[in-house]
């Protein structure tokens, strides 16, 4: 199986990135994955940006940048000096997480000359993004990308790309002039993150945000002791004021220089050890609350379930569709399902033009009258003309419900719906895609497989740990973007040629799906937000099966739905094809044939803009679509 090409070409590189970005962060725990979702770190998990098949040069600069910038920061970054020195204030916050951030890719950037390129590409590509080229005034610039730029182009002698050094120039001279003498201490607080948090604070003051810094750490650190009547000879000497909780060994000028160099190892060896010491010190020695917080337990892998999880994610995808296969071929696939549904498009067509005259029918213009602006009311101008002493009469417009919505087809791609199932669900999905466009309302269609049946990469893993007891998920996900919300249907059309792919159809693990569809849909903009999900039966991964509890997948979908119906952003609804699904969905319909398909899905999605409450609730209710 190892001699076997893998299914992606960019799986070498990604394995590769990610033992580099373990090395470089020197935390051979951490979970690196590949992700669509802004890039990031939760806890010992990070998120870098997806990769596609082809890749290109700029996918490969911007991930390994991204890498780079985040292992640095897990390197030389701790949370609790960090959180210790943290500004109050809204702006005093955002300057001082961006220095603190050019700190630790500046110093890294020394102790690794490599990722100063990686990163210096990350940030062109992020300034591009944002348009900083085109910026020529100063206040439209942001301040905190300004400062930390000039730290970083400071501390390392390099130039910023075109857009990053755009914004550093526009702000430079203001910084200069306000905090230049607080620069010229940068290199000497650039490697010790205590003293980098005072400079930081320093500067800020020095910009006119000083009253957003919140109370002085050390200042009440000065307190404390003299209230303890410890008498600290050395307590104003730059040296000790960086080093955090010491006891009373305190550093002796009158020692001899032998002794004086095995303090200054010492205090190196706590600051190396991140504060080690403060944990087992007395409490005395720093202010109640100030202490580093424990590291936080990693987040559950499931919102729904933190008894969930799987055994592996690493080989975990979130792929567009036109990532897994040529254009060529989706063009062939597309051709092809259009064949076979050939005999299905004239009804398929006519159930979508109902759809669109009844979504449209509720377009019709709704007007608030007697208002005191707006549009002249020429139905009321006789009352005028009758008594000119009447007022005009102005009407306003009314904003229809549906126009800022947005909706979610979630397809199974498991193995039981090949053949005329997924040919049905494919041709559905896209003539509805089309239908809502026309009635501005987006749409986003989105699949969920495996990569492998009865266990990928996963279960091979679990094989070399010895068959740990009650592993988890023990397959490798596949969740496929056939069509984003915000792209037009036209440059999509092909995609959904790919469930044709003969191999793409294996196994389902539904509860996961529903959650990954929920987390994209409730990041939108738009004030309703509808789910609907079409499978033809109950989660099904032989692999996950075989060594956890039978109902292992089928709790945790019923957890996910209960968490969605509970929160309410999303409107959850369901169609089985051949199988129940209304003991998982409170709001769903099973059919018994898969060319009811388009009428259900139709009847469904009407019936939630419906303006006739009870008309709507009898629509959808549970019940079933008789052959």
């Amino acid at each position: 199986m190892s001699s076997r090409a893998p299914d992606n070409p960019a799986d070498p590189f990604k394995k590769a990135l990610a033992e580099a970005t373990r090395a470089m962060a020197d935390d051979r725990e951490l979970t690196v994955s590949y992700s669509v979702d802004p890039p990031g770190m939760t806890g010992d998990a990070m998120r870098l940006p997806q990769l596609t098949r082809r890749l290109t040069k700029e996918e490969v600069l911007i991930a390994r940048g991204t890498a780079d910038a985040l292992a640095l920061r897990r390197r030389f970054h701790d949370a609790g000096t960090h959180s210790r020195y943290l500004p109050a204030g809204p702006m005093a916050r955002e300057l001082y997480e961006a220095m603190e951030t050019a700190r630790c890719e500046a110093v890294g950037a020394r102790a690794m000359p490599g990722t100063a390129g990686n990163i210096d590409a990350r940030i062109a590509q992020e300034a591009e993004r944002r348009g900083y080229a085109g910026i020529s005034k100063p206040e439209d610039a942001p301040l905190s990308e300004a400062a930390a730029y000039l730290i970083r182009h400071l501390a390392t002698g390099r130039p910023m790309p075109q857009g990053a050094g755009n914004v550093m120039e526009l702000w430079r001279g203001f910084i200069e002039q306000q905090a230049g003498g607080t620069l010229e201490g940068l290199e000497d607080a650039l490697s010790d993150q205590s003293a980098f948090a005072r400079f930081a604070r320093k500067m800020i003051d020095d910009l006119g945000y000083g009253d957003q810094l919140g109370d002085d750490p050390d200042s009440e650190d000065d307190e404390d002791d003299s209230q303890e009547g410890t008498d600290e000879d050395e307590a104003d000497k730059p040296d000790n004021a960086d080093s955090e909780g010491q006891d009373e060994g305190e550093e002796d000028p009158d020692a001899p220089p032998e002794d004086r160099e095995q303090q200054d190892a010492a205090a190196a060896d706590m600051a190396y050890d991140e504060g080690a010491e403060d944990e087992i010190s007395e409490e005395t020695e720093l202010p109640e609350g100030e202490m580093p917080p424990e590291p936080p337990p990693p987040a559950p892998h499931s919102a729904a379930d933190p008894d969930y999880r799987p055994f592996l994610t690493d080989h975990d995808e979130e792929i567009r569709a036109e990532d897994l296969a040529e254009p060529a071929e989706l063009e062939r696939l597309r051709a092809w399902l259009d064949q076979q549904l050939d005999p299905l498009k004239g009804a398929v067509g006519r159930l979508a033009n109902k759809l669109q005259r009844r979504l449209q029918a509720q377009q019709n213009r709704s007007w608030e009258f007697d208002r005191e602006e707006g549009i002249l009311d020429a139905g009321r101008l006789a009352r005028v003309v009758a008594n000119p002493t009447t007022p005009l009469s102005f009407k306003v417009e009314k904003d229809t419900e549906f126009r800022d919505t947005v909706v979610t087809l979630l397809l199974d791609n498991s193995g039981s719906m090949r053949g005329r199932p997924i040919s049905i669900a494919a041709i559905c999905a896209d003539v509805l895609a089309r239908t809502l466009e026309r009635c501005a309302v987006k749409v986003e269609i989105l699949g969920f497989t495996t990569r492998a049946w009865k266990g990928g990469q996963a279960r091979e893993k679990w094989l070399q740990a010895g068959r740990p007891q009650l592993p988890g998920r023990l397959n490798d996900l596949r969740h496929i973007i056939y069509k984003s919300a915000d792209a037009p249907w036209r440059r999509t059309r092909d995609n959904l040629g790919l469930m044709m792919k003969e191999g793409l159809l294996k196994e389902n693990i539904d509860g996961e799906a529903l959650e990954w569809a929920h987390r994209r849909l409730t990041s939108r903009p738009e004030a309703r937000k509808i789910l609907m999900v079409i499978s033809d039966g109950a989660p099904v991964d032989d692999s996950t099966l075989s060594v956890n509890p039978a109902n292992y997948l089928e709790k945790h979908l019923r957890d996910v739905i209960a968490m969605v119906e509970r929160k309410r952003q999303v409107e959850l609804i369901a169609i089985g094809i051949g199988h129940d699904v209304t003991r998982y969905y409170s709001r769903a319909v099973t059919i018994t044939d898969v060319e009811q398909l388009a009428g259900a899905m139709t009847e469904q999605l009407a019936s939630l803009f419906d303006q006739d409450p009870r008309a709507r609730a009898r629509l959808m209710g549970i019940r079933r679509v008789a052959r």
